[in-house]
């Protein structure tokens, strides 16, 4: 059974607040801690994230009947897609005091998956809220509430500039209900 986001969850989505420059060190140095192990944590991530949300795994020709976590982890492909998601994101973090660069980047992702790859965006957010439970879990020490208080903010800003790509691409079946 797939998890499900409350109502007031979802609101809370889409008020994005301003990171702070302390906030924004707060995400750097942990991120830093994080990405140093960048293959294993993504691969954390992205098992998480097709157990607990299999109808996700749809997108994915390559591991879409893959049922077995261990399996998961030993599948290069897997791994790889893991290394491009880590690389994404530690792109937004190197540059989060660049917005341009973080809007161009985000705006990037959410257009490849619009378009070329069909992703419903509602899938960054279900991804997102995995990537803060592992990071939180794996890095414990490192997740302070202050930690958790910046990376909340990140995550909004994430699933905000993705799925404005997705709007400006015009997608579909784009479900505003779901934002």
């Amino acid at each position: 059974m797939e998890k499900v986001q409350g109502e007031m969850e979802i609101e809370r989505w889409e008020r994005s607040e301003e990171i702070s420059d302390a906030e924004k060190k707060v995400i750097q140095e942990t991120w830093s801690r994080v990405y140093a192990n960048c293959e294993d944590v993504g691969v954390s991530i992205l098992i998480r994230f097709f157990v607990n949300f299999p109808s996700a795994k749809q997108y994915f020709s390559q591991f879409k009947h893959m049922e077995d976590p261990l399996e998961m982890e030993r599948s290069l492909q897997l791994r790889k897609h893991a290394r491009r998601v880590m690389g994404a994101i530690n792109t937004v973090v190197e540059n989060l005091n660049d917005p341009e660069k973080v809007s161009s980047v985000l705006a990037l992702v959410g257009k490849a998956h619009a378009l070329k790859h069909k992703v419903e965006p509602i899938y960054f957010k279900k991804l997102i809220g995995v990537m803060l439970e592992v990071i939180a879990e794996e890095y414990a020490n490192d997740f302070t509430p202050e930690a958790h208080g910046a990376w909340t903010k990140m995550r909004t800003l994430i699933y905000t500039h993705v799925t404005a790509a997705y709007k400006e691409v015009g997608w579909a079946q784009y479900p505003t209900a779901t934002l």
